[in-house]
């Protein structure tokens, strides 16, 4: 296997908005991110993925991008993006922005232009259809509700939008368009940022064809997924990006790919494919999932996630790599979606799943607050929301699908809300994210969970957070070591080994609060052990053959 700067490298994503407010007008901003890199130096990360910090009216909370060389009021200026870039330099610390081109904001000039007329230059840089009998082309329904389709009374044809109908699509069968993106792409990187992560880039390619979607039961729209995920021209389109504005820099690049299967993942991460770096795939954040998606959730299996992330780590053993991430802007805390967010097991299943995720082949991700163990929040009332997403689910899904009760179950449970509540940095008010009022409500729990608090505690999640980062540089087994699963079929114990050459780690993880016995499969023979890293106080001399665990315990052995 090829060695690389990136999959040697911890990620840590900031979410701009709800990260740090330098001015105190309850917005996050890039002078808040500049005030905290010495706080993320001292964590050990190397990478800052920067969700998108450009001009956006913010339907989308800034994936609806109308200027993609400027920055958003909000969060600054051009110069404070360059301060901070020099800065996080300064640090050691990379930039990998946020790449959302599969559409724009329908505020964009592109769009504005597009829509004027049928004979307009900009026309083709969108995708607009003529109506079928009176309809929409398609029967497809929208991400966030509703057709993909919006009427527009100027020139009478509907365009597409995958999304909001305030983020057209873009028509990436238009080559001008394309040069477009890498001409914009190739100005961040010539600025010194280090990459992109790529927002919905497998959706990029549609079949042009349009065919009707399928309709399940009880849904008004169809689903046209099959259509736009993963299309015809994908890899093309991406071999194309990588040569005309990737190629000439050494970047660290990952897809979002809902949909993606293995197979296609080293499809677009193969080493010698000239596309991507790694994708993240959706398959374990879809556990649980019930008729309506993640609004009406189900418990999900341990044994199920250990499939998905088996099959995932030994697809791309040896071509490939994987990005690892329990928790993201999209997705619920990672505490209270994986472990136990109750007093009791917070802060221990907190650095159980950290473990578990960190000792796996891959650049691993953490979401801010995810390292001071942040957790889900429930909001009372529906205006304390602020996501479009949630916003359009509940009015949807009180439509007559479900009651309010259970969509608010839904909502505390897997709102992209979750993500999005201020760090918590103090016990202050407002959690020291700003002296204003903030965007979003902060989490209730912020005077006794937040980053002042854990830095001051030698025992806390965050300093298990630097020990796990701090391993990973010293171990190269961390970051290349073969995968290989133990105890396949249980429901609470999570363990794997780790193997490089006549070296291998044990790793052992209990997902219960029960008190499980692991046993040592006879297959492991060794001669020394030394207990890395684990949670609880353990006995290092203890005999590994068989260990009953405490709940969400978690140990890591280096075995010779």
């Amino acid at each position: 296997m090829n060695k690389a700067w990136w999959k040697e490298s911890v990620i840590y994503q900031v979410y701009p908005r709800s990260f740090h407010d330098s001015n105190g007008d309850g917005i996050g901003d890039l002078n808040g991110i500049t005030a905290k890199l010495s706080y993320l130096k001292e964590l050990g990360i190397d990478v800052i993925w920067l969700s998108p910090v450009f001009k956006s009216p913010n339907d989308d909370n800034g994936y609806d991008i109308s200027d993609y060389r400027d920055i958003m009021d909000e969060f600054g200026t051009m110069k404070d993006f360059d301060r901070m870039l020099e800065t996080a330099h300064q640090h050691g610390i990379k930039i990998m922005m946020d790449l959302v081109v599969n559409h724009s904001s329908d505020e964009h000039q592109w769009f504005k232009e597009s829509r004027k007329s049928k004979d307009n230059p900009y026309r083709d840089y969108y995708i607009w259809k003529e109506s079928v009998n009176g309809e929409p082309p398609t029967n497809w329904g929208a991400a966030f509700g509703g057709s993909v389709w919006e009427f527009d009374e100027q020139t009478e044809e509907y365009y597409l939008h995958l999304f909001s109908k305030k983020q057209p699509d873009l028509n990436w069968e238009n080559p001008t368009l394309r040069e477009e993106v890498y001409e914009m792409m190739r100005f961040w990187l010539e600025k010194g940022i280090d990459g992109f992560r790529m927002d919905v880039i497998n959706f990029i390619s549609k079949d042009t064809s349009y065919p009707q979607g399928k309709v399940t039961e009880g849904l008004k729209y169809g689903n046209g997924s099959k259509y736009f995920r993963n299309g015809p021209r994908i890899h093309e389109f991406l071999r194309e990006m990588n040569k005309e504005a990737l190629s000439n820099y050494d970047t660290i690049t990952v897809g979002e790919m809902p949909g993606v299967t293995v197979e296609e993942g080293k499809l677009y991460t193969g080493e010698n494919r000239n596309e991507l770096n790694m994708v993240f795939h959706f398959e374990h954040v879809g556990l649980g999932d019930g008729k309506f998606g993640k609004w009406d959730p189900n418990p999900w299996k341990l044994t199920e996630l250990k499939e998905i992330f088996t099959k995932w780590q030994k697809g791309l053993e040896k071509d490939g790599w994987n990005s690892l991430y329990w928790s993201n802007h999209d997705q619920p805390r990672a505490i209270s979606r994986w472990g136990n967010d109750s007093e009791q097991y917070r802060e221990i299943s907190g650095k159980m799943i950290a473990t578990c995720l960190h000792m796996l082949q891959g650049s691993p991700y953490i979401y801010q607050g995810e390292e001071i163990g942040m957790t889900n929040v429930k909001f009372e009332n529906i205006s304390e929301y602020r996501d479009i997403e949630t916003l359009n689910a509940y009015r949807d899904l009180t439509d007559g699908s479900l009651s309010h009760e259970e969509t608010f179950k839904g909502i505390h449970e897997r709102s992209r809300d979750n993500a999005r509540t201020p760090v918590q940095w103090n016990a202050s008010p407002n959690a020291g994210f700003t002296t204003g009022t903030p965007w979003i409500s902060v989490n209730p729990n912020y005077k006794t969970i937040n980053a002042e608090a854990v830095l001051k505690d030698g025992n806390s999640i965050f300093h298990y957070y630097k020990k796990l980062i701090q391993l990973r540089k010293e171990n190269e087994i961390i970051v290349y070591g073969s995968y290989d699963l133990l105890m396949e079929n249980d429901e609470q114990i999570y363990a794997f080994t780790r193997t490089l050459g006549n070296e291998k780690l044990l790793v052992i993880c209990n997902f219960s609060q029960e008190y499980p016995e692991f046993t040592l499969p006879a297959t492991i023979q060794f001669s020394e052990k030394e207990l890395l890293v684990s949670n609880y106080e353990a006995d290092a001399e203890q005999s590994i053959k068989n260990i009953v665990l405490k709940p969400y315990e978690a140990r890591v052995y280096r075995l010779k």
